[in-house]
């Protein structure tokens, strides 16, 4: 496979996870849509060794792997496809690689909402240097690690659910995790138009997420296409 045909692989199974994305992007700047999708593909990458069930050793590996890569970038010399597009940014990656394994360590079962998020306070803050970088303005961190742990509850049910909030049965336990989770992601006018218009996405995956206790169907056309209206606006 060429490196073009590696790197559109990598770019389509992100769009493949997040369908709301091809009716967002209308409000996105098309010289800006690849960028944006690469970074978030990586973030993605970030996000599976994350969410992890049974043997967590070939996840751990993958974040070795992606550590050795990341600082490869800060010496401009890639090796997976993402990196050709996301490698040319002048970027604190070396402080992304360091921030890595946090992953691993949040992968296990917090005491609650404090914990779940101190937990990836450094991989967010990291996250959020290297994005204001590659999309031209930070995000707010506490806002990201919302996005990761919604992503986290999202794939893992239950087993994401901190303790504190398991005294319910596992369908009110996910209800309660995710209305706590939308409690603290309060600043989506931070960032990049990109990342609002994601996050808002994201977002609106948690809030049917709390009224449900199980993922949804997304809403219609229309729907997602105000809801990226008015992130792209900063609303």
């Amino acid at each position: 496979m060429s490196d073009s045909a590696a790197l559109d692989s990598f770019l389509e199974k992100w769009r493949t996870r997040w369908p709301e994305w091809s009716v967002g992007e209308i409000f996105v700047a098309p010289a800006r849509r690849d960028m944006a999708v690469a970074w978030f593909a990586l973030l993605q990458e970030f996000d599976d060794a994350l969410n992890v069930s049974g043997d967590p050793l070939p996840a751990d590996a993958k974040l070795a792997w992606w550590g050795e890569e990341l600082r490869g970038w800060s010496a401009q010399r890639s090796r997976h496809p993402l990196g050709r597009r996301l490698e040319p940014v002048r970027a604190a990656w070396s402080s992304l690689a360091d921030a890595l394994p946090a992953l691993a360590a949040a992968r296990g079962a917090q005491a609650g909402s404090e914990e779940a998020f101190a937990a990836l306070a450094g991989y967010g803050a990291a996250l959020a240097a290297v994005e204001a970088d590659v999309l031209g303005r930070a995000p707010d961190v506490e806002a990201v690690i919302a996005q990761v742990l919604a992503t986290r509850l999202a794939d893992m049910g239950v087993a994401a659910v901190p303790m504190a909030f398991r005294q319910k049965e596992d369908t009110s336990a996910v209800r309660g995790w995710a209305t706590d989770v939308l409690r603290r992601w309060q600043d989506g006018r931070a960032g990049a138009r990109e990342r609002r218009v994601f996050a808002a996405y994201a977002r609106g995956r948690l809030e049917r997420l709390s009224r449900q206790g199980v993922p949804a169907p997304l809403p219609s056309r229309p729907v997602l296409l105000l809801t990226g209206w008015r992130a792209a606006r900063g609303d």
